[in-house]
This record gives C-alpha cells, sequence and structure tokens, in this order.
C-alpha cells in the first residue's frame, strides 16, 4: 500500500478544489439544486468515492493533516456567536426548550430502534446502541469516549470500528436529506421567510445584488472573531476548573454572544461586524472548508468491512430519524419557515453532526431566505445541550442491558 501524507497546505488546497467541484456540480445537477444539497457534501462524498477506488485498484492511499479542521470549527461557531443578537435569542427560549425536549425523547427512540433492530438480525444489543445514540447522535467523539466500555464491559470487540463506520455514514446520510426534508415542508406548506430582506447568518443568498464586502469590514471581522476565539478558550479553562468539560467550539459560541448584545453598545463608534456580509462569508468559508475536510478524509472502504447488518441497522435509523423530524419536529415546532429550516438542521444533527446541520440548513436559507432563529436554537441544542443529555441516555440504556 502507497501511502502519502498530505501537510496542512496540501489538505487546504484539496479541500477548496473539492468545494469548487461541490459548487460545479450543484449548478449542472439539478437534483442537488433542487433540494438543497450542500456544496461541501455533493463534492465531499463524490472526493471520499474516488480516494475509495484509488484505494481499491491502484493501492494508493492519502492521508490528510486535519489539525487545520479545528481551528476552522472554532471559527465557523465563534461566528454563529458574533451573529446572536439578544433580541433573536430571547425569541428562541420557547422553540429552544421544545426542540431539546424533542431531541432529548428522540434519543431514546433512537436507541430502542438501534436495539430493536439489533434483536430481530441477533445481534449483541450493545451493538444497536452503538449504531445508534452513541455514533448517530454522538458522533465520532462520543464513539470514540464510549467504545472502551463497550469492549471491556459488554464483549464488543470491534465497537470502536463499528460506532466509526455508522458515524461516518450517517454524517453522509445527514448531508443529504436534510435539503429534500425542508424542501418538501416548504412547498408543500407554500411557507416563506419573514425576513427576506435580512442578511443570512451564513452565506450570501442566491441571485442577491449589491452585496457590500469590502477591506474595513473584513479586517474588522478578523479583529473580533480574533478577540472572541481569546475570550471563548479563557472562559474554557474556567469551565474545567469547575469540573465542566467543553469543547473549545462551545465556549468560542458563547463568547461570541456575550461580545455581540455587550460591546456595541460600549464602542458605539467601532463598527460591529454582527449581521455583515462579511462575517456570514468568513462564516460560509469556515463551514464549507470545514466538511469539505470531514467528508474528502472519511475512509469508506473501512465500512466494508462491517457487513449487511450494521447497512440495515443505519437504513432503519435513516428513516426513522426522516418520519420524526417530518412528523414530529416540524409540527411542534409550529410548522413555520423556521420550524421547516430547524427541520433540515435536526435531520443533519440526529445523523450526522452539528456542522453537518448547519450546512443543511445554509443551503435552505441562501435559496429561500433567512432563518435568525434556526441558526440560534439549532447549534446550542447539538452543540451543548444533547451532548450532556445524550451521556445520561446512553448510560440508562447500558444499566438496562446490564
Amino acid at each position: 500500500m502507497d501511502i502519502r501524507q498530505f501537510n496542512i497546505r496540501q489538505t487546504i488546497i484539496v479541500a477548496i478544489l473539492v468545494l469548487y467541484f461541490g459548487k460545479y456540480l450543484t449548478k449542472r445537477i439539478k437534483f442537488l439544486q433542487n433540494f438543497n444539497i450542500p456544496d461541501a457534501v455533493s463534492g465531499g462524498v463524490l472526493a471520499s468515492l474516488i480516494l475509495w477506488f484509488c484505494y481499491a485498484v491502484f493501492k494508493f492511499q492519502i492521508e490528510f493533516d486535519l489539525d487545520i479542521r479545528n481551528a476552522l470549527l472554532i471559527i465557523f461557531f465563534t461566528t454563529i456567536g458574533l451573529s446572536s443578537k439578544l433580541e433573536t435569542l430571547l425569541q428562541g427560549g420557547k422553540p429552544l426548550l421544545i426542540l431539546l425536549t424533542t431531541a432529548v425523547i428522540y434519543l431514546f427512540l433512537q436507541n430502542l430502534t438501534g436495539i430493536g433492530i439489533a434483536a430481530l438480525m441477533g445481534l449483541d444489543l450493545p451493538i444497536g446502541l452503538i449504531s445508534g445514540s452513541v455514533s448517530l447522535s454522538g458522533g465520532l467523539g462520543t464513539v470514540i469516549a464510549w467504545s472502551p466500555i463497550f469492549r471491556d464491559t459488554y464483549g464488543i470487540t470491534n465497537a470502536s470500528e463499528i460506532g466509526i463506520a455508522s458515524a461516518t455514514l450517517g454524517l453522509v446520510l445527514g448531508g443529504i436529506v436534510g435539503g429534500p426534508v425542508a424542501k418538501l415542508l416548504i412547498v408543500r406548506n407554500q411557507l416563506e421567510s419573514n425576513y427576506q430582506e435580512k442578511e443570512l447568518t451564513i452565506g450570501i443568498k442566491h441571485g442577491q445584488k449589491n452585496v457590500t464586502i469590502d477591506y474595513n469590514t473584513m479586517l474588522n471581522s478578523f479583529l473580533v472573531i480574533g478577540f472572541a476565539i481569546g475570550l471563548g478558550i479563557e472562559l474554557n479553562y474556567i469551565v474545567a476548573a469547575i469540573g465542566l468539560r467543553l469543547p473549545d467550539f462551545v465556549t468560542c459560541l458563547l463568547a461570541g454572544i456575550f461580545l455581540t448584545n455587550t460591546t456595541p453598545y460600549i464602542f458605539r463608534r467601532f463598527p460591529w461586524p454582527a449581521n455583515t456580509p462579511s462575517l456570514a462569508l468568513i462564516s460560509d468559508v469556515s463551514l464549507g472548508l470545514f466538511l469539505a475536510m470531514s467528508l474528502m478524509s472519511l475512509q469508506l472502504w473501512t465500512l466494508a468491512g462491517m457487513g449487511g447488518p450494521i447497512a440495515v441497522l443505519l437504513l432503519v435509523q435513516f428513516i426513522v430519524s426522516t418520519l420524526y423530524t417530518i412528523f414530529v419536529v416540524f409540527p411542534v415546532m409550529g410548522r413555520t419557515y423556521n420550524a421547516a429550516v430547524i427541520s433540515a438542521g435536526y435531520s443533519g444533527l440526529t445523523l450526522g453532526a452539528t456542522p453537518t446541520a448547519i450546512a443543511n440548513m445554509t443551503a435552505v436559507t441562501e435559496r429561500f431566505g433567512a432563518s435568525p432563529q434556526a441558526f440560534i436554537i439549532v447549534p446550542l441544542v447539538g452543540a451543548f445541550f444533547i451532548d450532556l443529555a445524550n451521556a445520561f441516555v446512553i448510560q440508562k440504556f447500558l444499566n438496562f442491558l446490564n
């Protein structure tokens, strides 16, 4: 096997090319355009398939340096925080609680589905849990954290491989389903954004003209992002000191929210970049590159050894997630345009990860209009609350399986 190591510079170049290719595919293929498939998803999935072909046929493998990916994730969530105005946060209070409650209920349903299908196929029941909220709602981080317990306590020797395979395929499925779900809900219910004239939280709306992005607004955005990230990292040290472990991007998100709702009122003459095309563009590029790197680096050949049962498990989880989103999440969130955008994000959240959810919502809002509330609610649920709830739910199911 010929293994080539790509450094950070080469990894960024490939990620940019993947994004360009995704945009080209979206422009040329009506299905991708009509169903709001994110550019990074279409380009990234195809890139991972090409690399799989190289691995299988030419015995050639590329390993990417993904250190820069974590920095892009932090920048992205910081921009989300900086775009979160207090009035929108207050409006999102009740919907946030509703979505959180709905999401926690789904954690139980997701695990019951996994265990039920595992029992029907004669698999060890903990495998259903691994292919449930551990890998899908939890993602790779949760898989890495819980795999030793499944291996040492429950005898699932390949728990890590099953979890990584499930999280990998879930990431792809989550990026594909969100756009079609949102379009179905928007078209069927004839929904429109209440913020047609408002700048998008991420990206620029399709066909929008006279967008003002200049040197000063970009420089202001980078300056504020730098301060927010610094504050977020210091905040994480404080949080860690009291015994609470949070990813850096969560505290950077919170730091962005704090700064954007205080600093502009103290330094009134400073041109704060919140809700400007410049900040939205930085957010869009950071998210696109992060997701492109995540998908192009997927080693899809590792899924081949997982066999049919895992594929069946994930197919059923995909169907249950889609039905739950359409018939539960959308109605309880109010059947509005915001609810449809949140549903697009929720589809990505339950199968992939929070960045996948945001990419889904970005693709939808770039076509149909802004939804500021969705970009506050979904990140807070997906990047913070749901991880805490998931740890509790997983432990409850493990106690039940004993």
